[in-house]
């Protein structure tokens, strides 16, 4: 049979190629709001804080070495010999029927000594200032990967007053939050005291604990910039 050839004469195919941009991200940004409420702009954030791997292994030991450093391991029992209690014998060792006993002090009555009770201990755990920096990176590039980070401006000009702080958290509807300050600053502290989830703290004190169990961070420019200072 003859092939039929195609007549391509009238037909106009179009073939569109895009381009694709492939854009590198360097930097991160988060809204910034005033103490009003109100936008003031963005804030860029440093991608090797921001943006990195999260190690959630690392998390975990960090978070178990704050919370164990907490505790003061000061619970004690006493032992038979210092319970208080007769030292004399009581009944005699034959004739009774019954088994043979000293003290009334022994564990094995009630009111006795407890044997291998727990006593006061001295318990330290510590991580390697490297592990203890990407821990903090970790929580951090968590935070932002949840988009959890909001920046803050005008702190300095805060007037302590609770009122003033509610009114913020409430305007960005947030109502579990850490705020991070470059320093200490007297009027956010006293701002937030009657506000059970909203709490403050300057970059020197801040730790993985405290970062994951807010669920908002809320950072002032001074608090990014001691960040980038001390990565």
């Amino acid at each position: 049979m003859p092939v039929k050839k195609l007549k391509t004469q009238n037909l106009k195919l179009k073939t569109t190629t895009q381009k694709l941009k492939v854009v590198k991200i360097t930097k991160l940004s988060v809204p910034v709001y005033s103490l009003t409420g109100r936008s003031a702009g963005i804030m860029v954030l440093p991608k090797e804080i921001f943006g990195a791997k999260v190690n959630n292994n690392l998390l975990a030991q960090a978070v178990r070495v704050y919370t164990t450093n907490e505790k003061n391991f000061t619970a004690k029992t006493k032992t038979r010999g210092k319970v208080r209690g007769s030292t004399a014998k009581i009944y005699k060792q034959k004739g009774t029927g019954r088994a043979r006993h000293g003290s009334i002090r022994a564990p094995i009555f009630v009111g006795g000594g407890i044997v291998f009770g727990p006593e006061p201990r001295k318990v330290r755990l510590e991580l390697p200032k490297k592990m203890k920096k990407q821990a903090l990176i970790s929580a951090f590039s968590a935070k932002m990967a949840d988009k959890e980070i909001l920046g803050l401006s005008g702190l300095e000009k805060a007037t302590g007053k609770t009122k003033e702080v509610a009114s913020l958290m409430e305007k960005i509807k947030v109502k579990n939050a850490l705020i991070v300050t470059g320093e200490k600053i007297n009027n956010v502290t006293r701002g937030v005291r009657n506000l059970p989830k909203i709490n403050v703290l300057p970059v020197a004190q801040i730790n993985v604990y405290e970062i994951l169990r807010h669920q908002f961070i809320l950072l002032s420019k001074e608090a990014v910039e001691k960040l980038g200072d001390k990565k």
